[in-house]
């Protein structure tokens, strides 16, 4: 209840000011205000201008330049619609206020005043309207890169919690078949599953640490790379029946960006969960990393067993994603399958770095 409670104090002093901490009264009060200007204007404009000689129009020039200052700051805060009923009304009283002041005016020359007092309102659109818009520009900015977040958020804990969880699925369904019978082994399969669970643990704190303090440095401690790649299938080959081996050239360790390697960890972790999930008896995983080209190439490996695995409901969203990310830096992913074997291949352009120059020798320097 305390909880619920905060949430809507701390929402209520939200809405009662905009995103610049100007109050919403204040921002309602600008429209009508303007509307209330503008009527008082078109009020003096019909009943008093008249029988008013132009020498003696100040007081009306100065209600208009008034109602310019109001119409910019109906422009900036005003709600939309009260915004478009207080300056519709100033732009007409603008207009027409003196008009009366020159009774033997042509038609030409009203259309030229007209045309002339317009501009006030023109000046106020720009001077309150153009910040209005950045402002809205800006809110669509936040509120696009917070849905970003959210959903790099929900790719990193489908990647990597998603596949410790699995982990630890696979071990307590091991243990459960061998608790009977072999009390020692249940032991091991315990440890493991502790171990997997402080892995998804360390995976949540790494995900909001980045999300508390967003910046290069924390970007760059996401970024892993071969060695945490080695862990990985070192850690999947421990934890199940299922033999997992990695190998890659070095050529292709070489030419590993820190975008790639990002990529190609979650592409293999995405790959054995999915081993884990739909072929829980398989024999073994190879997973293989290689340079050809210009491209790098990985491919992950497995027989499909015997046992049919399990269904999930809301699931099959990974590869998708994967495929996506893959795409964003112009590589490709796709996998190929029949009755014993399953294989997922991605690449990745990846030029080799350009070895560094050989420095000339200096003067006297034997050769």
């Amino acid at each position: 209840m305390r909880d619920i409670s905060d949430a809507r104090g701390t929402r209520g002093t939200r809405d009662a000011r905009d995103a610049r901490g100007i109050p919403t009264p204040l921002r309602a009060w600008s429209g009508r205000a303007t509307a209330f200007a503008a009527a008082l204007l078109l009020t003096a404009t019909f009943v008093w201008a008249p029988d008013t000689a132009p020498d003696d129009s100040g007081p009306l020039f100065a209600a208009a330049t008034a109602l310019a200052v109001l119409q910019a700051a109906a422009f900036r805060w005003a709600p939309c619609r009260e915004a478009a009923v207080g300056t519709g009304l100033a732009a007409v009283a603008q207009v027409l206020w003196a008009q009366p002041l020159v009774p033997a005016a042509s038609l030409y020359e009203r259309v030229g005043m007209g045309a002339f007092w317009l501009l006030p309102t023109l000046g106020a659109a720009v001077v309150g309207g153009y910040p209005r818009l950045m402002a809205r520009r800006e809110a669509r900015a936040v509120r696009e890169a917070r849905h970003r977040q959210q959903r790099e958020l929900a790719h990193d804990l489908h990647d990597f919690v998603a596949h410790d969880i699995s982990g630890i699925v696979a071990q307590a369904q091991a243990a459960r078949f061998v608790a009977g019978q072999d009390p020692d082994a249940a032991a091991g399969a315990l440890e493991r599953i502790e171990r997997a669970g402080l892995a998804a643990l360390a995976s949540l704190d790494r995900t909001v640490h980045l999300l508390r303090e967003p910046g290069p440095d924390a970007a760059r401690t996401a970024l892993p790379g071969t060695a945490r790649l080695t862990e990985l299938v070192d850690r999947f080959d421990a934890e199940g029946r299922t033999r997992a081996r990695l190998t890659f050239t070095p050529a292709a360790k070489a030419a590993l960006s820190r975008e790639a390697a990002a990529t190609i960890q979650r592409v293999v972790t995405e790959a054995l969960t999915n081993v884990r999930r739909h072929a829980p008896d398989a024999a073994g995983v190879e997973v293989a990393l290689t340079h050809e080209h210009g491209t790098l190439r990985l491919t992950v490996t497995n027989d499909t067993g015997r046992t049919r695995p399990r269904t999930r409901e809301n699931g099959g969203t990974g590869l998708l994603a994967l495929t996506q990310r893959v795409h964003a830096l112009n590589g490709t992913l796709h996998t190929t399958g029949d009755n014993s074997t399953w294989r997922l291949t991605a690449t990745l352009p990846a030029p080799l770095p350009s070895p560094l120059p050989t420095p000339l020798p200096a003067p006297g320097d034997p050769a």
